[in-house]
Parts: structure tokens; sequence; C-alpha cells
């Protein structure tokens, strides 16, 4: 596990200090460069932006595999990594929240519902979602005549922190509140336990924005997300020669 600074906040690096605390199990990598596999979702992060750090990260993936990268200015696109997307993000904290009752019936998702989760996301778009994202903290779903139409969930963990992510709801199904209290639900929750709820969404995004802030969320700070694809598999350096 590397070394954390105290004196740096950790949600200012969160990918990286999820992988290096609370999510270490599920890490790949080392001290310059780590992410989370493929299947979970395609987070990765470097302890510090660097050549040697970016050539770490591109031997850690295959190529064609893409890295999502968080940081607090646009990243530099390094040497055999093509720019797939990029966007701003406001990180959204809420130190103030206080939970309120239940408004829906919500169900624990599980291994079962993997499909049912892939689809509604294709659908949705609500962020990176994989196979085995599920399995980073609790999913909560909305179901009508047994069909998936709401969910969201937990996703980086580190330690007093849990971001809650993969926020959708069917488009047929929207204006019915599902999302906000799936939101509701998953920061109470995260609160019981002792830590702060956060969340990552578009700066364009207003009308959620709008929704954080009426639950307590307020912007922290602004972050650009980066999102990149490796066009060659890069082999690992033997240090014995």
């Amino acid at each position: 596990m590397a070394h954390i600074d105290r004196g740096v906040h950790l949600l200012d690096n969160a990918i990286w200090h999820a992988l290096n605390t609370t999510h270490a199990r599920f890490a790949e990598g080392d001290d310059l460069a780590r992410r989370y596999p493929i299947a979970i979702c395609p987070l990765a992060a470097v302890a510090s932006p660097s050549p040697a750090a970016y050539r770490r990260l591109a031997e850690l993936v295959q190529a064609g595999e893409v890295a999502a990268l968080v940081s607090d200015a646009p990243s530099a696109i390094p040497e055999g990594w093509t720019l797939i997307w990029a966007l701003e993000l406001a990180q959204m904290v809420a130190d103030s929240f206080q939970p309120t009752g239940r408004s829906h019936s919500f169900l624990e998702l599980g291994g079962g519902d993997v499909p049912a989760m892939m689809e509604l996301c294709t659908l949705t778009r609500p962020g990176p979602f994989g196979p085995r994202t599920y399995e980073l903290g609790t999913y909560l779903g909305i179901k009508v005549d047994g069909a998936l139409v709401a969910m969201g969930g937990e996703r980086m963990r580190l330690p007093g922190f849990t971001e809650i992510s993969a926020v959708c709801t069917h488009p047929e199904h929207r204006g019915r509140g599902y999302a906000q209290g799936l939101v509701t639900e998953l920061a109470r929750r995260i609160k019981e336990r002792g830590e702060t709820p956060f969340l990552h969404v578009k700066t364009d995004n207003n009308d959620a924005i709008h929704v954080y802030e009426k639950l307590g969320f307020h912007t922290r700070r602004h972050a650009h997300l980066t999102v990149m694809r490796a066009e060659a598999r890069v082999e690992p350096v033997n240090a014995m020669g």
C-alpha cells in the first residue's frame, strides 16, 4: 500500500486514494499508477503526472482498452494514447446531509441483476459501469412489474468517504422521484456508517446539481474527466535487464 500524505485531501485524487486504501484489494499497479480491473470500471489514476507514471499505466492495459482519469486540469494526452472524450465535473460532497424518510421500496442488487443493470446503464449512460462494478459496494434498484427501472450505488470508497454513482432511471419512468429517492437512501446508509457521501456530476447538468443541492450536497471542487484509449500494448521494463 502506498504512503498517503495526510496533508493532502483524499478527495483531490479520489481514485488514487481509493485504490491505495479501502479498494486496495481491487487495485492493479504500483506506486506510480493504479487502476481497477477493466471488468469493474475503467477508472485509473497516477500518483502524480509524469512520463514514467503514464508509461506504467500503459503497461497495465491491453491495446484498445480505455482508462478514465480525473484531474484538476485537463490532462495532456501522453504518447501512445488517444483521447476518447473529456468533460468537466463538479465534485459534490454532502457534509450537512440530513436523512429523510424512505419514499420508495429499494432492492439490493447483486450478480443475478447484472444483465438488467448493464441494459439500464447502456440505455441511460450514467457513467462507466461494467459487469463487476456492483462488487465495489451496495447497489440499490427499483423494479416495476419485475423490470429494473432505476438504480444507483456506491463506487469509489476511501477512508471516511463513499462515492454515489450510476444513478439512472429508465426514460419511461422518469419524473417519479426515483433518482432522488435512491441518492437519499444511499447517502443515509453512508452517513450511518460514519462516512461522508460524495458524487461527481457534469457541470452542465444543472437539473441534477439542483436536486443534489436540495439534498444537502455542495460543490467542493471542479475537476476534469479524461477518457483515453491505449493504442498499443506497452511491455513492462525488465528490471533485471
